[in-house]
């Protein structure tokens, strides 16, 4: 989940999990350089309206 950003697309990230194969391991929080990010897609709907 993203759970902030700036304006270079540097992402704060929370409950992260690495996916090789049929093997997952959970990381937790990470923060992605932005000029590593080339596309980021939602996996499911977003509501509209910010839910805290």
């Amino acid at each position: 989940m993203v759970v902030g950003f700036d304006q270079f697309m540097n992402l704060g990230m929370d409950n992260i999990v690495e996916v090789s194969g049929n093997k997952k391991i959970g990381i937790g929080m990470v923060v992605i350089i932005g000029n590593s990010v080339v596309t980021i897609e939602a996996l499911e709907l977003v509501s509209k309206t910010l839910q805290r």
